[in-house]
């Protein structure tokens, strides 16, 4: 029998399982992003949103759990997320961070939502970079645009001025659930999932 490890589970499912388990999700109309954001989850998770989309305008349910990862891949699921025609509902879960608060922050304010123990935390793209000086002077200005970029991103999305999240996100920001809402990140913050509206 092929098993299958759900991710972010220690547990391993067995094939009928898992294909159950994201039948139940897909009819609930409900995502989950966690872990790494890399290209692989970018993939599987840009499928289920155009899936999703396609089926209906219902609003889907996207629960995010990531320290975050890569930003283009990131980028991808933001664009998709504003892209398709059904509303996306951010629920933040744990830990939501760097290109996961990208990903979380495409949805509009009024449907970003957070469980209590969630902490966000927003920072500038890291990067390192090697090679001759000539790559790494294009390399730098390629950083640099990223980040003025990510920077008006966030004061979009929070209200807040460009200069504050430059100079907030000059160094790890962390943020508990009430504070992101205090800062503009969230919404709302719900304890139920009938909530999540």
């Amino acid at each position: 029998m092929a098993t299958q490890t759900h991710p972010g589970s220690a547990k391993t499912l067995d094939g009928a399982q898992a294909n159950s388990l994201e039948q139940r999700l897909f009819e609930s109309r409900t995502l989950l992003l966690f872990g790494e954001i890399n290209m692989a989850v970018a993939e599987v998770v840009s499928a289920q949103l155009l899936a999703l989309a396609a089926e209906s305008d219902a609003p889907i349910r996207m629960v995010v759990h990531s320290p975050g990862g890569h930003v283009e891949s990131a980028d991808t699921l933001f664009d998709l997320v504003r892209a398709i025609s059904a509303p996306v509902h951010m629920l933040g879960s744990g830990w939501v961070a760097s290109a996961g608060a990208l990903i979380y922050a495409s949805a509009p304010r009024d449907a970003r939502f957070a469980l209590p123990n969630t902490r966000f935390l927003l920072h500038q793209p890291l990067g390192g970079v090697g090679g001759p000086a000539a790559d790494i002077e294009i390399e730098a200005r390629q950083f640099q645009q990223m980040r003025r970029r990510l920077t008006e991103t966030f004061a979009e999305a929070t209200g807040q001025p460009p200069e504050r999240i430059e100079r907030d996100t000059d160094r790890n920001y962390w943020l508990s659930a009430q504070q992101a809402v205090e800062y503009g990140l969230v919404g709302k913050i719900v304890r139920r999932l009938d909530e999540v509206t």
